[in-house]
């Protein structure tokens, strides 16, 4: 087997969105305040939806739009740090509402790199021939985790899902999901925890902004020379969602001036797991990149891990 690739995208979003204006009637903040520092207008905030509802509807969409059914896939992966289940885990549980059958189905959490995490993973298992077709989904409700009279944190997350269909290559077919770059710095994961039966998550915002803009570029571009491309090359850059300022610093250093970069962040908030595919597949549904288009993912976060690699747009 040469490999797998990416063949549909899907997202999903809850209803209700609250802006900046609305978290200031909540707690002692601006929409000023936060748009500086962070670059967020609005989030979606879950009410009736579970962290299943948001991650099914997100991978039934993906599904549609591979064209292929249920029967058809074998594996089911889901990124997340807010399952509140500990069994069955969350992709379980997804696949039974799909009626996916019989699949290997498991959890992962590296929190926002979770998605690479996962994507890397379901690539290794088709090269491997442990499986054939994959759903990978993130999906979040980080609503759960937040003290809403922390402005410092309150302000900055969001509730979501995003989904992709991956399936195999034939051999000789140019691999669509390349080599992953990924690693941790665990003595430095205490500046981004969520702890406790009844979580509550909080952040050392400043170590981490350092983190994000002096050592993560590189790193991304190490998952670009191991699928063979120099930055200059890529049509598509989606990092994690994590904040504006960070994301554009990154982009900066990497060198992607002609790429579409995404920055659904300003909409969407941090979505931790969930924003890698919740963005990449807003920028494939508005046609802002085309099939066969390189693009860099890139997560990082909490623990603190990165994991990034170059896919090819479906």
């Amino acid at each position: 087997m040469s490999g797998s690739r990416i063949v549909a995208l899907g997202h999903y979003q809850p209803p209700k969105v609250l802006s900046n204006d609305d978290l200031a009637t909540l707690v002692d903040t601006t929409d000023e305040w936060i748009r500086a520092r962070v670059g967020i207008r609005t989030r979606h905030i879950a009410e009736g939806e579970t962290l299943v509802d948001m991650a099914t509807e997100a991978a039934q969409k993906a599904l549609a739009r591979s064209g292929r059914t249920a029967d058809e896939i074998d594996l089911v992966v889901v990124a997340t740090c807010t399952a509140v289940e500990r069994s069955p885990n969350t992709a379980a549980a997804v696949a039974a509402r799909i009626g996916v059958r019989a699949p290997a189905a498991y959890d992962i959490n590296t929190v926002c790199s979770g998605f690479s995490y996962a994507l890397a993973t379901a690539d290794h298992a088709i090269r491997a021939g442990a499986a054939r077709r994959a759903l990978v989904i993130g999906a979040e409700r980080m609503s759960d985790t937040l003290d809403w009279t922390d402005r410092s944190t309150c302000v900055i997350f969001g509730d979501g899902a995003g989904a992709a269909v991956v399936e195999a290559q034939e051999d000789g077919a140019e691999p669509g999901i390349g080599p992953v770059v990924w690693g941790s710095e665990p003595e430095k994961g205490d500046a981004v925890v969520i702890t406790g039966w009844d979580p509550v998550i909080s952040q050392q915002g400043q170590s981490v902004f350092r983190w994000a803009t002096t050592q993560l570029a590189p790193l991304a571009r190490q998952a670009c020379e191991r699928a063979g491309i120099d930055p200059s090359e890529l049509k598509g850059f989606v990092p994690h969602q994590a904040n504006l300022r960070i994301i554009d610093a990154i982009a900066n250093k990497l060198g992607v001036a002609d790429a579409v970069v995404a920055r659904d962040v300003v909409e969407s908030g941090n979505t931790s797991a969930a924003s890698i595919p919740l963005a990449f597949s807003k920028l494939v549904e508005r046609g802002e990149l085309s099939p066969g288009d390189p693009v860099l993912l890139f997560g990082f976060g909490g623990g603190l891990a990165y994991a990034g690699q170059v896919v090819r747009c479906p």
